[in-house]
């Protein structure tokens, strides 16, 4: 058996396996900030065609080297969200005028 690891040392590629020990998918994405030491959670693909599933962080019962291990069923990790990846989100100060908008578009090379 390997020894249990830190959640930042997951990668995409490793193994997912549910409650019941049978392996259910692999990791895509893995959500959290390793600055703040904040695991959030994690993305699982499940199939070539199938979407992605978000499983929160507090149905992670173990994470050993290479392996992810849920609390959860197939059928329960099957019933969670899909994972849409979020999108980057630009902060124009609310007091600017159109015309400073537009400047700071141009100078960034930032679409909004």
């Amino acid at each position: 058996m390997a020894d249990p690891v830190a959640w930042t040392m997951i990668e995409p590629g490793w193994k997912v396996f549910d409650a019941e020990g049978e392996e259910i998918g692999s990791v895509h994405e893995l959500t959290g900030d390793e600055n703040a030491d904040i695991f959030d959670g994690l993305a699982i693909k499940q199939g070539v065609l199938s979407k992605d599933h978000y499983v929160p962080s507090e149905h992670v019962a173990q994470i050993l080297e290479g392996e992810v291990h849920l609390s959860l069923t197939r059928a329960q990790t099957e019933a969670l969200e899909t994972y849409t990846e979020p999108t980057e989100e630009q902060i124009i100060p609310e007091g600017s005028t159109w015309y400073q908008r537009f400047a700071w578009k141009w100078l960034t090379g930032r679409k909004r």
